[in-house]
């Protein structure tokens, strides 16, 4: 069977969260989603498999460039080598993103919002000092935006109140006091701050209409039997959910991010495509290569690593 579907000429329609149950994925507003999942203990070990040069198999096998080799333009570096220990700064954003995907989920956002107030809180700290902003109140800040910037207003007392219950276990709301106005007065004065640091360039392009479009494609690929047994969907999903924790989700484009998820997720349960004149992750996406996916891959399997270290 030959591939040739060709994704310029479908147009990628807006993804709500309406969508994902068609492909089986779970509900983003479900709290067990933020629970680690199985199969990280699985991409962790094959992480290490591939770290240390063991791995073999030319489905699973993922080739890194060449020493010397420029990284392609559609991926850009990170800054960090592969072996590098997480610094402190890298830590506190992992653990802060986690804290606006946990808010998120309380304050009922959808994903898309979700995912551009983390892409917010990485472009501010881009482009300050670190350490001078606390970052929690950044992050407070970064969901009250998003909401306007996606169209799903959220009120500045849920916020504050959702943040303070995830700081206070088991307290009751904030009351309208000296210290409630001044939180307030903060998140306001915060968001224009970051509007000015990002010179109000706030909306972004997300991977997730991207990997709706390739699900569809590869979906229809796959015999469907082996395609209800198998997750391929639902861990896609998570996968690209977990790129929004560190800033690899501004360092790849969506595209690649989305060929990416997809391919970590095929090969995680052995799902395989047919075989055609280009590789099934060329069809998808023309400027994609085997080193912008390994890229991607290595930076988000370098987030399950430093996990354990953050929580």
């Amino acid at each position: 069977v030959e591939l040739t579907c060709s994704p310029t000429s479908v147009i990628l329609l807006p993804v709500s969260d309406s969508d994902l149950p068609f492909f089986g994925w779970p509900n983003p507003h479900d709290s067990s989603l933020l629970r680690p999942s199985a199969e990280r203990a699985v991409l962790l070990m094959w992480w290490a498999g591939i770290r240390d040069g063991v791995m073999e198999g030319s489905t699973c096998r993922l080739t890194a460039a060449p020493e010397g080799e420029p990284r392609p333009s559609g991926s850009r570096q990170s800054g960090r080598d592969a072996g590098s220990e997480p610094t402190r700064d890298m830590r506190t954003h992992f653990r802060v993103c986690r804290f606006i995907m946990e808010s998120g989920v309380k304050l009922g956002m959808r994903s898309v919002p979700v995912a551009t107030a983390c892409v917010l809180y990485h472009r501010f700290f881009q482009r300050v000092t670190p350490g001078v902003y606390e970052p929690y109140l950044v992050a407070m800040s970064c969901l009250y935006l998003a909401g306007k910037v996606e169209e799903q207003h959220i009120r500045t007392r849920d916020i504050i109140n959702v943040s303070h219950r995830y700081f206070n276990k088991g307290s009751a709301p904030l009351e309208c006091d000296k210290v409630f106005w001044d939180l307030r007065d903060s998140v306001v004065q915060c968001e224009l701050l970051i509007l000015r640091q990002l010179n109000f360039h706030v909306s972004f392009e997300h991977p997730h209409r991207y990997l709706l479009h390739y699900l569809l494609s590869v979906k229809s690929l796959v015999n469907r039997h082996a395609w209800s047994r198998t997750p391929v969907a639902e861990t896609s999903w998570a996968l690209l959910r977990d790129c929004y924790h560190g800033d690899m989700c501004i360092l790849h484009t969506p595209q690649h991010i989305a060929v990416a998820a997809l391919y970590l997720a095929l090969n995680s349960y052995g799902v395989e495509l047919p075989v055609g004149e280009k590789e099934w992750w060329q069809v998808l996406c023309e400027d994609v290569t085997k080193a912008d996916i390994n890229a991607v891959i290595s930076d988000l399997l370098r987030l399950y690593d430093m996990e354990a270290k953050c929580i």
